[in-house]
């Protein structure tokens, strides 16, 4: 499909994560592609080397995000761990 985009894994596969294909792949893509973005190894180098600005635009990004599809209860519940 045009405008598909592959990301390779760190054993050089690709199919774990495609793009544009349809919702639904995109969507275990994204979340296949977040789960390698917290790796405690690629946090420990990638962290470091983020400029001001860029972990700024990081944290208005997900909260922002968070705050549109996330009630302020389920916000609390499941980011924070919050039992209230």
């Amino acid at each position: 499909m045009q405008g598909e985009k592959h990301l390779a894994d760190d054993s050089g596969h690709s199919d774990s994560m495609v793009f544009g294909f349809d919702r639904a792949t995109d969507e275990k893509s994204l979340a296949v592609f977040l789960e390698k973005i917290v790796s405690p190894d690629l946090l420990a180098k990638l962290v470091p080397r983020l400029e001001d600005q860029e972990i700024d635009s990081v944290l208005q990004l997900f909260t922002g995000l968070m705050k549109k599809h996330l009630s302020k209860k389920e916000f609390h519940r499941i980011f924070l761990g919050d039992n209230k």
